[in-house]
């Protein structure tokens, strides 16, 4: 386990395509509340809406972030996601190349 002084995760998100995700992407980055975020298009989502299964072609955000900044990016991402209801998950990195981990750390903003 990496030693940092807050908790670094991975955050997925997705959304209706690439440019939505590369708009969010941009400003989750610009206000360092990502250090570094990955965005794969042609995801196929298959999902309970409103009592009934829907289908849709979306991208997916990888976003590598720490957990001291989560809140303030779910508010970002609600402000500017086209979804009514985002899905915005987080994941915990147990372990990592503690050069990378150091990096995020640096990248993102401070709150203390």
């Amino acid at each position: 386990m990496v030693g940092v002084r807050s908790s670094p995760i991975v955050v997925l998100i997705t959304t209706p395509g690439r440019d939505v995700a590369e708009k969010l992407a941009r400003i989750l980055v610009e206000k360092r509340l990502a250090a570094c975020v990955n965005v794969v298009d042609g995801l196929k989502s298959i999902y309970w809406w409103k009592g009934k299964i829907e289908e849709d072609s979306e991208a997916l955000m990888i976003v590598k972030t720490r957990l001291d900044l989560f809140n303030e990016l779910v508010s970002e991402v609600k402000e500017h996601h086209p979804y009514t209801v985002p899905e915005v998950i987080a994941l915990p990195i147990i372990s990592g190349n503690k050069d990378y981990i150091e990096w995020l750390e640096e990248e993102t903003k401070k709150n203390q």
